[in-house]
């Protein structure tokens, strides 16, 4: 018997495909990206549910609960993470919180939650961690006599502005810091929560200090939804790129991920409608399929396009010289081959059409104040 009622499987899913009718399949949830809890690659076991008898009539008598989201504390004792990656175009990051509550079925940050002994699955959305001390570190590290600055990037592995940051106000409280320091900063998201501290960006902006990227995968609001389930709509994404280019903050669009087969179709509508609402730029990432992420991925695509499952499988196969993902530098984030060179040139041209730039991360950092570790600003 499963160990919790969120294991419950639908009526429809009592048939498991591989021929034990007792081992209950994956089944999807309403608001959530993945459709199962895989077991973590450190995990000594692996875990299925198994019905022995009791499932069907308990499913009979009651609803199947919803798994809850809960947040606990991710107790670092640093903020700013640093990279070496050539694919990207800066060298530290700050991300407020482990784990993201908009579920996306691709992201390629749910691998780290098996760090913590957790499902890169439902665990990943619906077991969250917040950093209360970020704002205090943040300003230790930027006290450091030893830092020099260079643009931050807020948000590179999970979202600052998912759900739970309406309440916590966590990413407001380090765009405070960086704002009082006069520190560069990027923010990525795929939320229109992001308008809320239009307050703060917007005069670092002024001085070349801030920029904005939005993520926008589709205008499908079914496909983003089933992708995306507790990101903003893809018509409120916009709005919020009106919002911010208005208020006078540079706004890069990132059309990520674009998968073959799936949302390739849309990517000239998608360049069009960003421009229409005020971007200044464009990029564009494929597919990642690292670790657990590819069987989660054609889980969801089981569970919601079976009928295109064969075919986004063997494009993606196509874009990864046959393989399901290549982790090489330099190709991971564009893959190779005639798919991935086409989706490469339509970008291209849509570009030029709408008069829009790649991405750049051009902030001016010669105004930065080293604050004091007592809080105060440096008069020298």
């Amino acid at each position: 018997m499963p160990e919790t009622a969120t294991d419950f499987p639908r009526d429809e899913d009592m048939v498991d495909p591989s021929g034990d009718p007792n081992i209950l399949p994956a089944r999807t949830q309403k608001g959530r990206g993945a459709v199962s809890n895989i077991d973590g690659r450190y995990e000594k076991f692996s875990h299925q549910a198994y019905d022995d008898g009791w499932v069907s009539g308990l499913l009979e008598d009651q609803d199947i609960p919803r798994i809850k989201t809960t947040l606990g504390i991710d107790a670092a004792r640093s903020v700013i993470t640093r990279n070496q990656s050539p694919d990207v175009p800066f060298d530290r990051s700050i991300n407020p919180y482990r784990g993201c509550e908009h579920g996306c079925i691709y992201c390629f940050a749910r691998p780290t939650h098996a760090y913590l002994g957790l499902s890169p699955g439902l665990d990943f959305e619906t077991k969250l961690f917040w950093k209360p001390d970020a704002p205090a570190l943040l300003r230790k590290q930027l006290s450091a006599r030893s830092y020099s600055p260079a643009p931050i990037v807020i948000g590179t592995s999970t979202d600052p502005y998912q759900p739970v940051d309406r309440d916590k106000k966590l990413t407001r409280s380090i765009i405070k810091v960086l704002s009082d320091c006069q520190h560069p900063f990027s923010l990525i998201t795929k939320s229109a929560l992001v308008t809320r501290d239009i307050d703060l960006i917007a005069p670092m902006a002024t001085n070349t200090r801030a920029s904005v990227a939005v993520s926008v995968t589709s205008l499908d609001h079914r496909l983003s939804n089933l992708l995306e389930p507790r990101a903003s709509a893809p018509h409120r994404r916009l709005d919020a790129i009106r919002k911010l280019s208005d208020a006078g903050i540079p706004v890069t669009v990132l059309c990520a991920p674009i998968i073959p087969g799936l949302n390739d179709m849309e990517i000239e509508n998608i360049v069009a409608a960003c421009a229409d609402a005020g971007a200044r730029s464009v990029g564009h990432i494929v597919l990642r399929l690292p670790l657990e992420i590819a069987g989660l991925f054609e889980q969801w695509l089981e569970a919601h396009y079976p009928d295109r499952k064969a075919k986004v499988i063997s494009l993606i196969k196509q874009m990864r010289g046959g393989d399901i993902y290549q982790s090489e530098f330099g190709t991971r984030m564009r893959g190779t081959g005639p798919i991935a060179d086409l989706i490469a040139t339509r970008f291209k041209a849509a570009r030029k059409k709408h008069n829009l730039t790649g991405r750049s991360l051009d902030l001016d950092c010669s105004g930065f104040k080293r604050p004091s570790a007592d809080g105060q600003m440096s008069l020298f």
